[in-house]
């Protein structure tokens, strides 16, 4: 499912990422996304062709606002 994304946004805490999985790391992104039980960490949304990977509300607003 990622490996078709266009971009990938990871929040942990107020750290936010964006992936490009075109050219980063399938191994970095894969670390970033996944929690410790090996599933995709929540909450995880697709718009588009774009993800978004925990919660970090300024994320959410500057990825999904017009």
């Amino acid at each position: 499912m990622l490996a078709k994304a266009e971009q990938i946004y990871t929040a942990r805490g107020k750290k936010v990422r964006r992936w490009d999985p075109k050219t980063d790391s399938k191994d970095d992104i894969l670390r970033d996304v996944l929690g410790r039980s090996g599933t995709l960490r929540a909450p995880t949304l697709q718009v588009g062709q774009t993800f978004l990977v925990g919660f970090n509300q300024e994320m959410f607003e500057r990825v999904l606002t017009p």
